[in-house]
């Protein structure tokens, strides 16, 4: 579980290739399905965001999540069929985009 003041954590990420989806179980038992082309068109990288403080779905390329990597204790990097693999989705970022009825009213 989350100790208090500290925002929730990943404490088990799955890929559903099958499902072509990411799974994450979050610290304080609420858990997260993020279909990989959601995942990609919300890359928070410079290069898919700018510079702006928006944030904007880009319709990008090849939405084939091929691999998941740790960063540090504050993200996670997704890497793309296509190449693209410089986006880091910090938890907070990941949490945010979380598309369930229950999140979905925060934004």
């Amino acid at each position: 579980m989350s100790s208090p003041g500290r925002p929730p954590h990943p404490v088990e990420v799955r890929r559903l290739a099958e499902e072509k989806r990411v799974r994450i179980a979050w610290s304080d038992g609420h858990e997260s399905e993020y279909p990989f082309g959601y995942l990609r068109g919300w890359c928070p990288c410079a290069a898919c965001q700018g510079h702006g403080s928006e944030r904007r779905y880009v319709h990008a390329g090849d939405d084939t999540l091929v691999h998941i990597g740790v960063v540090g204790k504050y993200a996670l990097s997704l890497a793309w069929g296509d190449g693209h693999d410089t986006g880091i989705y910090s938890y907070r970022y990941l949490r945010d985009l979380c598309p369930c009825a229950a999140c979905q009213p925060r934004r």
